[in-house]
């Protein structure tokens, strides 16, 4: 690892002009190439204290050995050099977009005395006009077989046209129709040229005024009786319009444009771009990049930008760019593209109408590709042992971490204060084994004692199964199992490894834990939650799913030195010294060990840092369900939810005869009895309940600020956000900036 004081360029030697500058490791390897407006404040950025750096830019640094730098004489050309450069050196530490074959492109090739129409991939040639790119070779030759009943356009290569020369006979296309057959002088090369013509007017969107020209023909031929060359003008027009219906209209005015979005996470970025010519989708094509630097979305743009358009000129840089984020600065790269094209381009982010419409559809595609990338990363079985051995060596395990658990809080400005436990064994998820608590040993928010309560409720649960099945044994030393819900049955051996059961029915992790026993009601005999997610099915023999039986290997925790101690202090309590535990920390991505005064940092490649960070997202996203489920549920509370013994059923039947609790509460006791279902018991208890209950205030919608006074008493005091999402009155409109 070299210091870069050691190399660091003395005071005013560094330009203070725009140039592009190159980081060299000690074997003069380029390992990260920049550009810059000015070189003097850029390069000074990466010499300061290296704690103040990034990690991802403290590990370039510390690997590079030399930097260099070239001045320029303006931004534009700092673009162009930067990009030569990265195409040259290929830098590990610049954004690389993965999985970037060459797209395919119809391709008629015009420089020639008789035009190709074919499918071609690489540099663009001259004379040789593009339509593309497509996603796939098939979708072109689908395109083509449609056409060329109408535009009979030689498709055949060199040397099969030069046979058919030789010996005066055609290909199978020219018996068949779909070639007009130059080669044996069936047409003539202007005429075959004015039919190449046509194919590419048609191509490029231009398809009004041929399929009016087409009809009109049909309509000639069928005035004048012939028949046969009407109906063979009527299947040409079907065609025509069935190549048309594969690119449906997008945009309303023939726009040329490419629409390009992101999808990103900490460590990887998906770039979708959208093709649409003539107002057509014409093609589509993605990427998947590390971010192996800090970059924002506006720099993954420009570096998209950069890829898509730096071997291109003319007509294959459209005129309009849509991005979700514009680069900056904005100047350079939009002139850089003029420049490109040969006139003015605008690029800009699309504010309204069927351009943002539009822009959503490929955000989404990009969403998806990612997430793709990611469960094809997953699944891998290669991939996933990688992982856990990467994870064991920087952990320092016996072994690679078979099951591996974590936990995160969740919490709105301190109310409704959860936790939730997420499970992956053989690095994939576990989701039937899946929990979550609510916080009960103290009111408020601290994450630090909320996560030392979690973690002591989840063992106590599994040090109280040990000791059914007799492997653990209290001596009365540490008061393990003090406070630990008496067991419900008799001991059963436990079973030796974890569950093989699969979930069979939707959604994951629906079972809660509401106290120290971690049962939330009682599970039907078959091993079935009552939402149809099938529990682990190793049982007790009062036929309630083992829920904490079995130990991780490693506990994580989401949160850096103070979680992870209250993890490790929990377990010390309970005298549990086999458990692993480490916390990951999000800002960083640093992994923190109880011992350890500083963080493990893990490669940003490494597959263990990826498997870790998949299960501490997890965690989070459980969590934070389950915390909004809550909160939904307690603005949506009633006075009817505190009267004992009346059920869902029961309770929308009283508001469905009444209307409302407001009317509900003025009623008599034989008025309530009126309801199917209510006893006179029950509606004395109604009746009391709701005579003690004091009337809630009417609910304000804020958006409109109406009073809806009809829904005065059926929940408590709430007003509506814009989204028509209950929110508590009085609450701030920032209250999501506060949720953890």
């Amino acid at each position: 690892m070299a210091d870069p004081s050691s190399y660091r360029p003395k005071p005013g030697q560094i330009p203070d002009s725009p140039g592009v500058y190159r980081f060299r490791d000690e074997h003069r390897r380029v390992i990260y190439v920049g550009k810059a407006k000015s070189l003097r404040q850029r390069l000074a950025n990466y010499f300061q204290d290296l704690a103040s750096l990034h990690p991802r830019t403290r590990t370039m640094v510390t690997t590079a050995a030399s930097v260099e730098w070239t001045v320029v004489s303006t931004e534009v050309e700092a673009l162009q050099l930067e990009y030569s450069w990265i195409k040259e050196y290929d830098p590990r530490f610049n954004v690389k977009y993965r999985d970037d074959k060459s797209y395919p492109y119809l391709a008629v090739t015009m420089n020639e005395e008789f035009p190709r129409v074919q499918v071609m991939r690489g540099h663009k040639k001259k004379g040789v006009r593009y339509f593309g790119p497509y996603g796939h070779a098939w979708a072109i030759r689908d395109t083509v077989d449609l056409l060329l009943r109408v535009f009979p356009v030689r498709t055949c290569s060199a040397g099969v046209f030069k046979n058919a020369t030789r010996t005066g006979r055609p290909c199978l296309l020219g018996y068949i129709g779909k070639c007009s057959a130059p080669c044996v002088g069936r047409i003539d090369p202007e005429d075959h040229r004015e039919l190449a013509e046509d194919f590419c007017d048609f191509m490029a969107g231009r398809t009004g005024t041929y399929l009016r020209r087409l009809e009109n023909q049909m309509t000639e031929a069928a005035e004048e009786m012939e028949y046969e060359r009407a109906a063979r003008l009527r299947d040409d027009i079907g065609a025509l319009k069935k190549a048309m219906e594969k690119n449906a209209v997008v945009l309303a005015d023939a726009t040329d444009a490419d629409l390009i979005a992101v999808a990103e996470d900490e460590l990887e970025a998906a770039v979708q771009i959208f093709h649409v010519r003539g107002g057509r989708v014409r093609g589509q094509r993605g990427w998947v990049t590390d971010k192996v630097e800090d970059v924002t979305t506006g720099a993954l743009v420009e570096h998209a930008l950069q890829q898509l358009y730096g071997e291109e000129t003319g007509d294959a840089v459209p005129k309009e760019v849509l991005v979700p984020a514009l680069p900056e600065p904005l100047e350079p790269v939009q002139e850089w593209l003029t420049g490109r094209r040969g006139s003015n381009v605008s690029l800009r982010i699309p504010q309204r109408g069927d351009k943002k419409a539009l822009m959503e559809t490929v955000e989404r595609n990009a969403q998806q590709s990612l997430a793709l990338h990611k469960t094809k990363r997953a699944s891998d079985l290669t991939t996933r042992s990688r992982a856990l051995e990467e994870i064991a060596d920087a952990l320092d395990l016996d072994s690679a971490p078979l099951r591996i658990e974590c936990y995160d809080i969740s919490h709105l400005q301190g109310d409704d204060v959860v936790a939730s436990m997420v499970v992956f064994e053989d690095g994939l998820q576990r989701k039937n084994e899946y929990r979550r608590f609510q916080i009960k040993g103290f009111a408020g928010q601290d994450d630090v004692r909320s996560m030392h309560e979690v973690i002591t409720r989840r063992f106590r649960r599994y040090l109280a199964e040990k000791e059914k099945t007799g492997e653990w044994v209290e001596d009365g030393t540490d008061g393990a199992l003090e406070d630990t819900a008496a067991p419900t049955g008799p001991s059963t051996a436990a079973p030796t490894g974890p569950s093989t059961a699969a979930p069979t029915g939707p959604g994951p992790g629906t079972a809660t834990d509401d106290g120290d026993d971690g049962h939330d009601g009682a599970f039907p005999d078959t091993g079935t939650h009552p939402d149809g997610v099938l529990v682990n099915g190793f049982k007790d023999d009062d036929g309630r799913p083992k829920k904490f039986a079995y130990p991780p290997q490693l506990v994580v925790v989401d949160g850096g030195r103070p979680q992870v101690a209250a993890a490790k202090r929990a377990l010390d309590e309970l005298g549990i010294d086999d458990i692993a535990v480490c916390g990951l920390a999000k800002r960083l991505e640093e992994v923190w060990l109880p011992e350890d005064e500083d963080p493990v940092v893990l490669p940003r490649s490494s597959e263990g840092l990826y498997l870790l960070q998949r299960v501490r997202d997890e965690a989070h996203r459980f969590a934070i369900t389950y915390q909004r489920t809550k909160r939904a549920k307690r603005f949506r509370a009633g006075p009817l939810d505190d009267v004992p013994g009346l059920g869902e059923t029961r309770k929308q039947a009283l508001i469905k005869h009444f209307g409302s609790v407001k009317k509900l509460r003025s009623a008599t006791i034989e008025q309530i009895q009126e309801v199917p279902g209510i006893g006179r018991k029950t509606a004395e208890t109604i009746a009391a309940a709701l005579a003690q209950a004091a009337p809630a205030a009417p609910a304000v919608n804020t958006a409109t600020g109406e009073i809806m006074d009809d829904r005065e008493d059926e929940a408590p005091e709430t007003t509506a956000d814009a989204s028509g999402e209950p929110v508590p009155a009085g609450a701030p409109d920032d209250r999501r900036g506060q949720e953890r």
